[in-house]
């Protein structure tokens, strides 16, 4: 077995950094934007990323756009969940949400190419909210998960806008080789689509169709059209202990 020394307590850094981001994108405080700048300048020179200043301010710019897509992202919530009673709920108890606005933040860093960091990020809020997204999967505008304990949604995810998810959904891939890490291995989910708790697709070629619902526990190895409903059936034979003593 190979000696390696990682600087794993860089951890306890990134918890830091993503809880401090989250706090910034809806109660910014003075002094929050330099300190984490420098909790952002140690976790890049703890992976020897010489770049992290320039990459602190690209990042910094695109912070306001990002409070804008979590906005709509919060009014989906407040729309589609009938349990809602206030936006502030969302932003304060909420899983979903949650998992959504660090994949967000996350995402943006992965497309500047930041090393490491991003993935460190999902996981430390896979940990809290049980919601596994990685932080390159593309998500668009106006994005539900509800409860979402369970969820997985892969790398090269696409979902487009007004998509709807629930627990337990896997969005993955349908082969697991090495070989495909550069090659499209998770789905693409069309605008206004409903996935229910527990449905499974799989596969880079599978497309799921525009306006359509899959139900529970259906599994998808192949693309659906726009408009379906795809549903799982299973028969079930109920008897009475008032039938059984006959």
């Amino acid at each position: 077995m190979m000696n390696c020394k990682v600087n794993v307590r860089l951890k306890d850094t990134v918890e830091v950094f993503t809880k401090r981001l989250y706090f910034l994108l809806f109660d910014e405080q003075e002094g929050d934007f330099n300190f984490l700048q420098e909790q952002f300048l140690k976790l890049t020179n703890g992976i020897s990323y010489k770049e992290g200043n320039q990459l602190w301010e690209k990042f910094k710019s695109r912070i306001p756009e990002i409070r804008e897509k979590l906005n709509l992202d919060a009014q989906a919530f407040q729309n589609n969940d009938p349990a809602n009673k206030c936006l502030e709920e969302i932003y304060l108890a909420y899983p979903g949400f949650h998992a959504i606005s660090i994949h967000r933040l996350s995402h943006e860093l992965s497309m500047l190419n930041l090393p490491i960091i991003p993935r460190m990020m999902s996981e430390y809020i896979h940990g809290i909210t049980g919601i596994d997204i990685h932080p390159r999967a593309t998500i668009g505008n106006s994005f539900f998960i509800d409860h979402g304990t369970g969820t997985v949604i892969g790398e090269t995810t696409i979902i487009k806008n007004d998509v709807k998810i629930y627990q337990g959904v896997t969005l993955g891939g349908l082969h697991v080789k090495k070989s495909l890490s550069n090659t499209k291995r998770h789905p693409t989910i069309e605008d206004n689509v409903v996935i229910y708790a527990n449905a499974t697709v799989l596969g880079g070629d599978v497309v799921i169709g525009a306006n359509s619902i899959i139900g529970a526990n259906v599994c998808i190895t192949g693309s659906i059209p726009e408009n379906s409903v795809v549903t799982y059936k299973k028969e079930y034979k109920i008897r009475t202990k008032h039938s059984e003593s006959k």
